[in-house]
């Protein structure tokens, strides 16, 4: 724990003027994010007497080991550079709300020929018009599912447009009435494109002028006597007028506008937002929050419109926000908004008549939310805690592990050899941190050889970053680690925000960086640079012995190390001869089993991802020069590969991007390559030599999954 007075910056050196300040901690890592009108009197606020400060601020002065600022000239510009560094640097002690998800919205995609409408998450894109966001996906289905049958527009994804198209018949909503079939030609695009205006404008609340068009229509059929097109306009207006209902006017005066209310107490906040466009509740979202300082209700709010309209531009911030609290000052943040929409922006809090009535809803939706969150959260927080507890005691550490990494090693029979490492803090999967490795340092089987090879590649970045930050000193360190670096390969990344698990398989991901190449001490994420409290080995006292024999030639002595072994769900120590046995009812014990098992799944991913791809392999692979647009080219022009093995060099090069050069070159390639074993689907006997360009050396197994020829039809045991 550091004292606040061993970086606190001297009397002067703060400017007063407004800026944005940055606290790191031990790791140069940023841990929080603040603006100020005025530095030197907002940063005077942390060094005061510990006792005095609130017990989360004092937390985290203690935590972080030094404080750095950047002027800027404008609170404004203080607003928008806070923002773009809570985005950037994630900091821990900063207001972040949880519970938060990619809200859906009935999206209508007015940039294409024939605009189609859908369900769409995460970030909005350019000629695409929005309405919502919806509490839940069910709703908007529903929504449109009504509406089709006035407004009859495209809603089909564009696989299936085309092969409708393609068989000149439409799905069965153009059978039924609520497509129009553009796919077939029964609409032309310019109608089918006003139809979908129609479709918006009643979505953005422009509702009367179409109810009153139908009725005044079915009126006139029923004078003309044509009674089923009469009734149909009548199942129209109530199909329509049963899809207002869902969302009932609460502002008589079509008001759009977004409200938001905050429910707090001395620990946390919830805050609930809705959505009102044209005077109806068109979508409710909202987020919980831990206080991390002593934060006023306008400072929330502050947080939730940044984090609400920090990607929005344009019609997305609506013209009016009502607030519980205004922020402090408030001229910055509702300059802000202005800058975001384009227009200006009204940011109050409301004082009478139907938008105090429809506050007061939103605030007892927000109370409620807060009532219900810590209902949910005091038993995980309470069953979290009582595992890393006991973790400590049964593995004598001094404190619990909040930073738990476990690896584990994959391959089948041999083959693809890959390991992967995966992060828990706090009892919680951390996903952006997880990462994967090939095993390069040998080939074949071995896995307390793997196990000892991945710990040091693994470690010896972390000791690299603490040499670069000048933590940690060795005269020889960085040609010892930039050569085994380079012996052993480089070690892959997973994609932070969603935890996929995609990647490369040579090693040499853009998204790595050499131990020379860490960037400046910026606070971002490194991919190493944290170190656990305790590593977890998936395997018994081999692979724990291999671990820590890695650490002690790294020179490590401060992380822990234990193995769970699979049989009997024995925890192992370096050291000690006899494993320790927690009891099955152990909350300890259900954490390690839940990151071992997490290691394992995520390590097996990965091995299947690379072997499916080698199984896809064939030998145009191996031609140089050839990417995976002229290879396709070439097996749409000849059928399969075998068919283009037998085709001359003249016959090669009639096909569009193929030169004589490059022609020559394939055909070398494939007269060298010997021709794989037939296909063979084993649930079935049959020979599926045609296939060669598809599977060249596999063969089918009863699921369907391609594998190698030859192999044993059950590989449970075989794969791990």
């Amino acid at each position: 724990m550091a004292d606040p007075s061993s970086y606190r910056p001297k009397p002067g050196q703060i400017p007063d003027s407004p800026g944005v300040y940055r606290f790191r901690d031990e790791h140069r890592r940023v841990i929080y994010v603040g603006k100020a009108k005025s530095l030197r009197q907002r940063l005077a606020n942390y060094f005061q007497d510990l006792a005095s400060l609130h017990p989360r601020t004092r937390t985290m002065v203690t935590t972080a080991t030094s404080v750095e600022w950047t002027v800027v000239s404008t609170e404004v510009e203080a607003l928008q550079l806070e923002y773009s560094w809570i985005k950037e640097y994630d900091p821990r002690f900063n207001v972040k709300y949880r519970d938060d998800k990619s809200y859906p919205y009935l999206a209508v995609t007015m940039n294409e020929e024939f605009p189609r409408v859908q369900v769409m998450r995460g970030h909005k894109k350019k000629g695409v018009r929005y309405f919502g966001p919806y509490g839940h996906a069910w709703a908007i289905r529903d929504t449109v599912d009504l509406l089709l049958r006035v407004f009859p527009v495209r809603t089909c994804s564009a696989g299936v447009f085309k092969n409708a198209a393609r068989t000149g018949r439409p799905c069965l909503l153009g059978y039924i009435g609520k497509c129009s079939a553009p796919c077939v030609g029964r609409i032309s695009p310019e109608d089918h494109g006003e139809l979908a205006e129609e479709f918006c404008d009643f979505m953005a609340g422009r509702t009367g002028t179409y109810l009153r068009r139908l009725e005044r229509r079915m009126t006139e059929a029923a004078e003309e006597m044509e009674y089923e097109r009469a009734a149909r306009l009548r199942d129209d207006i109530e199909a329509l007028k049963k899809a207002m209902e869902k969302s009932a006017v609460v502002l008589a005066d079509a008001t759009d506008a977004d409200l938001i209310a905050v429910a707090e107490d001395e620990l946390e906040a919830a805050v609930q937002i809705f959505h009102v466009r044209g005077g109806r509740v068109r979508g409710q979202r909202g987020w919980v929050t831990d206080k991390v300082e002593d934060v006023t209700t306008g400072a929330l709010v502050e947080h939730a419109l940044q984090q609400l309209y920090g990607e929005e531009t344009g019609d997305a911030v609506p013209k009016e926000v009502l607030v519980p609290a205004l922020p402090e000052p408030v001229e910055p943040v509702q300059q802000w908004l202005t800058d975001r929409r384009g227009a200006n922006v009204s940011l109050r809090i409301p004082q009478r008549g139907d938008k105090k009535a429809l506050m007061e809803t939103v605030q007892r939706n927000a109370q409620q939310s807060l009532a219900l969150h810590k209902t949910k959260r005091a038993s995980d927080l309470t069953t979290r805690s009582r595992a890393l507890e006991e973790i400590a005691d049964a593995l004598d550490l001094d404190s619990a592990p909040l930073r738990i990494e476990c690896y584990d090693i994959s391959h089948l029979q041999g083959d693809d050899v890959v390991a992967s490492m995966v992060v828990f803090e706090d009892g919680l999967q951390r996903k952006s941190e997880y990462r994967r490795f090939q095993i390069k340092g040998f080939a074949g089987q071995d896995d307390v050889r793997s196990m000892h090879e991945v710990i040091t590649r693994r470690f010896r970045r972390y000791l690299a970053e603490k040499e670069r930050t000048g933590e940690w000193v060795e005269d020889d360190a960085e040609d010892t680690l930039m050569g085994q670096d380079t012996l052993m390969g480089r070690d892959t990344p997973t994609p932070s925000e969603t935890g996929r698990e995609s990647g490369t398989e040579n090693g040499t991901d853009p998204h790595v960086t050499p131990v020379n190449g860490f960037k400046d001490d910026d606070g971002r994420p490194k991919k190493f640079a944290y170190p656990p409290q305790l590593v977890v080995v998936d395997g018994g006292r081999p692979q724990v012995a291999a671990a820590q024999r890695a650490l002690d030639e790294l020179g490590i002595d401060d992380i822990a190390v234990c193995g769970l072994a699979k049989r009997l769900e024995e925890v192992w120590l370096p050291e000690d001869d006899d494993p320790v046995v927690l009891p099955r009812t152990s909350e300890g014990l259900y954490l390690l089993q839940r990151v071992r098992d997490e290691a394992h799944r995520f390590a097996i991913t990965y091995q299947r991802t690379k072997r499916a791809k080698r199984f896809r392999s064939g030998p145009l692979d191996d031609v140089p020069g050839l990417g995976e647009t002229r290879k396709q080219a070439l097996i749409k022009h000849f059928g399969s590969v075998k068919k283009l093995r037998s085709a001359t060099i003249e016959q090669i090069q009639e096909v569009p991007g193929i030169g004589r050069k490059t022609a020559e070159t394939i055909a070398v390639a494939l007269a060298q390559a010997a021709p794989a074993a037939p296909a063979v689907n084993t649930a079935t006997g049959e020979i599926m030599d045609d296939r060669e360009d598809e599977a060249p050396e596999t063969t089918a197994d009863a699921s369907g999954e391609p594998v190698p020829a030859g192999a044993p039809d059950d590989r449970r045991g075989q794969e791990r």
